[in-house]
């Protein structure tokens, strides 16, 4: 393929004031006149911060990645972006995806890069360095940090989320100790690196290798293990060849490298997250990918692999078994991937899984036999969510997929957290909880607190699952029949803000229906009352927010950075 002419030149190759300046001021760092002279620069973007545990390793991967580009004949430039970590950022992550997409896009487009190595690991870094880099469409591969090592605790193996979520149920049910709580955390996480369970960091991390953005094997190579770091530097060698092949972002990202994700979702049991995070990207290079997408490719798609939160082993069990190639693999066998989609290292989806073999099949299963049938995200649609909601039914109980009860309604996260713990609490196994105001607008950013928490007197019966409805999220390594993203969300006047105490909700999978029975003159009424909340904030990113986030089914981008403007040189400023 014929070469373009480096982007980076408009900045370097100038013999004038400006051309003094850029060459003069990197020249402090000791680089050679002939650094500055036709070689590929390439931004390594990095999202490392001691604020973010699951990026904490961000800076020897970045070295590696430096080292390859070097091989290469490119000249590497390390740029530091907003850091998105789940486990600190309140009130959630998701608030400043859309934001962290921003510096990612802008600090790209305004400096003289030719491409763009992405390093991302906790959950929303993936989508929004992505999102970032895709409104540029400069040549992009993406390198994740890879998950952790097992948990270990008393000799039983956990994992982050899923054992969080359990072992914090059976504290407040009295059936552990406070003492064994604390050491449950230290033996939890024990290694750099993101969630070691199939949540939303692992599933992101696994479609960034399907969409072909990453290297072949990027999904589950342990955080820890040397050959992660051995990835990265074959990332920084082959961005290279990307630029000088003019092989940009929008060449990988296209509508059959979508479809194949979602298939590949549905085949790893993977995280509800995927369904926002997916249609956002796609809409920035112009895809109008949507929830009618997911269903329809998710449908008869089944899931392969036994990792938690839907199954039992982790992430370097999953490495162990041969990884994401072997559910590529299964799954294009069976025409449901398209082969022939372009990959970042030059070959195509199937060149480079073909001949993938499966280690442990206790991990990952055949296609004939396997895991769980039907795993694809289902998308649900009725009065009670006109724009759709989502369930994961590979994290659902099969007794409540056809269910009819009774809502008990809070009306607020605050309102929950309140009244949960009361025995007091008008509740039953056969109810349907209803939570409201958790949605894109009306948390704000949509926090994962979909998978509420079950009341202590249902747990000490040993219920373990009943039907949850909200327009929020909930996190990937979090399990159970929970109904999430129900759109138009309550604070934007969706129906979910009309429901009351003691309505009766049907909840049917199979039929795609989710349907509240109400009649239309007593909804009508109802939001004849309705009052819209009070806003979060007056000023600010978080106002910015407000007014311009999208509906979860729309991905709750913003709707200014729907699209991309390209990789236009900005305006000089001599």
């Amino acid at each position: 393929m014929s070469e373009k002419k480096l982007r980076s030149q408009a900045w370097f190759a100038r013999q004038d004031k400006m051309g003094f300046y850029y060459r003069s001021w990197l020249k402090n760092r000791g680089f050679p006149q002939d650094q500055f002279e036709g070689r590929p620069v390439i931004g390594i973007c990095n999202t490392w911060s001691e604020l973010t545990p699951c990026n904490s390793h961000f800076r020897t991967i970045a070295e590696h990645v430096r080292w390859g580009v070097l091989d290469a004949g490119g000249f590497p430039l390390e740029f530091p972006v907003m850091s998105l970590g789940e486990t600190m950022l309140r009130p959630t992550a998701m608030l400043y995806r859309n934001l962290a997409s921003m510096d990612v896009e802008e600090s790209i487009r305004a400096n003289p890069l030719d491409g763009v190595v992405l390093l991302m690991g906790c959950d929303k870094t993936t989508p929004a360095l992505l999102m970032g880099a895709a409104s540029v469409d400069v040549p992009t591969i993406g390198v994740s940090g890879g998950p952790m090592l097992r948990g270990i605790h008393r000799g039983k193996a956990i994992g982050s989320g899923t054992n969080t979520i359990s072992m914090s149920e059976q504290l407040r049910s009295g059936q552990i100790t406070l003492d064994e709580f604390h050491d449950a955390e230290a033996s939890m996480h024990r290694s750099h690196g993101h969630c070691m369970t199939m949540g939303t960091a692992s599933t992101m991390a696994c479609m960034v290798e399907a969409l072909g953005v990453g290297m072949p094997g990027n999904a589950a190579i342990p955080a820890v293990d040397a050959r992660r770091n051995l990835l990265a530097r074959e990332a920084g060698r082959r961005i290279v060849e990307l630029v000088r092949s003019d092989t940009v972002l929008s060449k990988i990202l296209t509508r059959e490298a979508f479809e194949n994700a979602i298939r590949v979702n549905a085949g790893i049991g993977g995280s509800t997250n995927a369904v926002v995070h997916l249609i956002a990207i796609a809409r920035r290079v112009g895809i109008d990918l949507g929830l009618d997408d997911w269903d329809r490719l998710g449908r008869d798609v089944h899931c392969l692999v036994n990792l938690m939160p839907s199954g039992q082993f982790l992430m370097e069990d999953f490495f162990e078994a041969g990884g994401l190639p072997v559910v590529i693999r299964e799954l294009s066998e069976r025409g449901l991937l398209h082969k022939d989609a372009m990959t970042v290292n030059g070959g195509s989806l199937w060149e480079n899984n073909q001949d993938a073999q499966c280690w442990k099949s206790e991990v990952i299963y055949p296609f004939e036999a396997p895991f769980k049938r039907d795993a694809g995200i289902a998308v649900l649609r009725g009065n009670l969510a006109p724009d759709g909601a989502i369930i994961k039914p590979s994290a659902a109980s099969p007794h409540l997929m056809q269910h009819t009860g009774r809502a008990v309604v809070f009306e607020s996260i605050e309102d929950l957290h309140a009244r949960i713990n009361d025995d007091a609490l008008d509740i039953d196994e056969s109810c349907v909880m209803v939570l409201k105001y958790c949605g894109p607008k009306g948390y704000p950013g949509m926090a994962e607190v979909g998978n509420m928490p079950l009341p202590p007197k249902l747990l000490k019966r040993g219920i373990t699952d009943i039907v949850r409805i909200s327009d929020a999220r909930m996190s990937g390594t979090a399990y159970g029949t929970v109904v999430l993203h129900t759109a138009p969300e309550a604070a934007a006047g969706g129906p979910l803000a009309l429901v009351e105490n003691g309505d009766r909700i049907t909840l049917d999978v199979d039929q795609r229906s989710l349907h509240l029975h109400v009649d239309e003159a007593e909804l009508a009424r109802r939001r004849a009352a309705w009052q819209p909340p009070q806003p979060h904030a007056v000023r600010g990113y978080v106002k910015l927010y407000i007014d311009h986030v999208l509906q979860a089914n729309d991905g709750v981008d913003l709707d200014f950075l729907v699209g991309r403007t390209g990789p236009a040189v900005p305006r000089d400023n001599h």
